[in-house]
């Protein structure tokens, strides 16, 4: 089967050793500026995330005006570690099988389908029962949650795949 729009498969591993290490960091990040209790997370990323001048088509701090196509400085950590997951995970979702078939094709549409409902599911949860600030981390993991649960379901239905054809065996 001729796919047009996939990676070549070495792009997978390559993914893998972008997303594993930037999804830790990601989860560590969230976890140290959403609680209280973890002070020395908190202290630990602040130091390694510097401040640094960059250009913005829009930037707009708290109690402060909107500014249009400047330099601002601002922490750069949140976004590399943004940047790292979309690039790790378009890598290992969208690289071809070794051995790219139909019925592959078939696990991926449906994967991808999967993680759509259960994406709005779960964001039209949040909508109705979770409020305030926190919403707005609801809103940033709800980036990234379309790719990792297609990526996972997507793994495990090639998972049960390869277990069912060796049980065939």
């Amino acid at each position: 089967m001729k796919t047009k729009f996939l990676l070549p498969h070495r792009f997978k591993i390559i993914g893998w050793l972008i997303f594993i290490p930037a999804l830790i960091l990601g989860i560590l990040h969230l976890i140290a500026f959403s609680f209280q209790n973890v002070e020395f997370l908190r202290e630990f990323l602040i130091k390694i995330n510097p401040e640094i001048k960059v250009f913005a088509v829009l930037s707009q701090e708290l109690f402060q005006d909107t500014v249009c196509f400047k330099v601002v400085e601002t922490h750069i950590l949140h976004k590399v570690i943004a940047v790292l997951i979309i690039l790790g995970g378009m890598f290992i979702a969208f690289s071809r099988q070794r051995t790219e078939d139909e019925f592959i094709a078939k696990i991926r549409l449906e994967s991808l389908v999967w993680a759509i409902y259960i994406n709005y599911a779960i964001l039209l949860f949040c909508f109705l029962f979770i409020h305030g600030y926190i919403f707005l981390h609801v809103m940033l993991v709800n980036l990234f949650s379309i790719l990792i649960v297609f990526i996972i379901r997507f793994h495990y239905m090639l998972y049960k795949l390869k277990k069912s054809i060796n049980n065939e065996k």
